[in-house]
C-alpha cells in the first residue's frame, strides 16, 4: 500500500482499490445493525443493505463503510461472531459490484480479518488499534487504518466528558496512536485521522473542535470527519435525527474548509453537491488544502 502523489494528486491505495483524496471525499454510512442512533435496523438484511449501498455509490459515494456493531452513546458491546455474521454477506455481495473501496467500521481484529478477506479495503476503528491484538493484525492486512479519538467508551462516553483543552488533547491522543502504529510497522501513509465528534464530548467540545481542526493538519495524515445527524446538532438546533439533513450538510463544508479530506455521511447525493459546488468556488480544496 501506498499513498502516492505528485501532479495535484492523492491517492489512498485500499486493498488496489483506490481512494481519491485529490479531492475531497465521501464515505457513506451503511449500518447493519439493529440500533444505530440513525438507521438501526433499516439495512438488517444483505439485499437491502447492498440496495442502499449501490444507491450511495450513484449518488456519488467514493468509498462504503459497514459496521456491524453500533457505537451510539450507550451502545451495548456486540459478540465478533455477531458482528462477522452481520457485515460478511454484505461485503462479499457487494465487492463485485463496485469499483469503490469498501471499508469496515470494527475494532475487533477478528472482524477486521475477516472482512478483508471478503473484500474490505480500509478500516475504521473508533478504538484507535487499542484492542488487544489490533495493531499486528493491521500491520499484517496491509490497508490504511482510521484512527479515531474517543474518551471512555461507548456505553459511558458522554456521561460527563471534561477537557482542559479538547483540540489539544484530541492531537495530542492522535499524534501518539499514530507514533503506536508506526512503531508497529504500519506505515504513516496507511493512516487517518479521526477527532471523533460526539465520542465523549459535548457540543461545545465538539463546536471547539471544529474551528481548531486545521490544528490536527500538523500531524500529516488525511482527516476524516463524521458529523452527520450527530446529537450536537440537535443540541445546537433542537432538530429530531430525521430532521438533521440540512445541518449536517453545512457541516460537511465546514469540516472540508477547516482540512478534513474525507466526512463520513449518511447522505451521500446533497452532500457531494454540496462539496462539488465548494470545489468550484474554492478549486484550491481540490489541491489538498484547506481555507484561509
Amino acid at each position: 500500500m501506498k499513498l502516492e502523489t505528485g501532479n495535484s494528486t492523492l491517492f489512498l491505495d485500499c486493498g488496489g482499490r483506490r481512494l481519491n483524496l485529490s479531492r475531497p471525499a465521501v464515505m457513506g454510512i451503511l449500518n447493519v445493525t439493529p440500533d444505530s442512533f440513525s438507521d438501526g435496523g433499516v439495512f438488517l438484511s444483505p439485499e437491502k443493505a447492498v440496495a442502499q449501498a449501490l444507491r450511495m455509490v450513484e449518488e456519488g459515494a467514493d468509498i462504503i463503510d459497514i459496521g456491524g456493531e453500533s457505537t451510539r452513546p450507550g451502545a451495548q458491546p456486540v459478540p465478533a461472531q455477531q458482528e462477522i455474521d452481520r457485515v460478511i454477506p454484505v461485503i462479499e455481495m457487494l465487492h463485485g459490484r463496485i469499483s469503490q473501496p469498501i471499508s469496515i467500521d470494527t475494532c475487533k481484529p477478528e472482524v477486521m480479518r475477516a472482512a478483508v478477506a471478503a473484500g474490505a479495503g480500509f478500516i475504521n476503528d473508533v478504538r484507535a488499534m487499542r484492542t488487544e491484538g489490533a495493531l499486528e493484525t493491521v500491520a499484517e492486512l496491509d490497508v490504511p487504518v482510521c484512527l479515531m479519538h474517543m474518551q471512555g467508551e461507548p456505553r459511558t462516553m458522554q456521561d460527563n466528558p471534561r477537557y482542559a483543552d479538547v483540540v489539544g488533547a484530541v492531537r495530542d491522543f492522535l499524534e501518539e496512536r499514530r507514533d503506536v502504529c508506526m512503531n508497529a510497522g504500519i506505515p504513516a501513509a496507511r493512516i487517518v485521522i479521526d477527532p471523533g465528534f460526539g465520542f465523549g464530548k459535548t457540543l461545545e467540545h465538539n463546536l471547539e473542535l471544529l474551528r481548531g481542526l486545521k490544528t490536527l493538519q500538523s500531524l500529516g495524515a488525511p482527516i476524516l470527519a463524521g458529523l452527520s445527524r450527530k446529537s450536537l446538532i440537535g443540541k445546537a438546533l433542537g432538530l429530531p435525527v430525521e430532521r438533521r439533513l440540512h445541518a449536517s450538510v453545512a457541516l460537511a463544508v465546514m469540516a472540508v474548509q477547516n482540512g478534513a479530506r474525507i466526512v463520513r455521511v449518511h447522505d451521500v447525493g446533497p452532500t457531494a453537491e454540496a462539496l462539488r459546488m465548494l470545489s468550484v468556488v474554492y478549486p484550491d480544496i481540490d489541491e489538498g488544502g484547506s481555507l484561509p
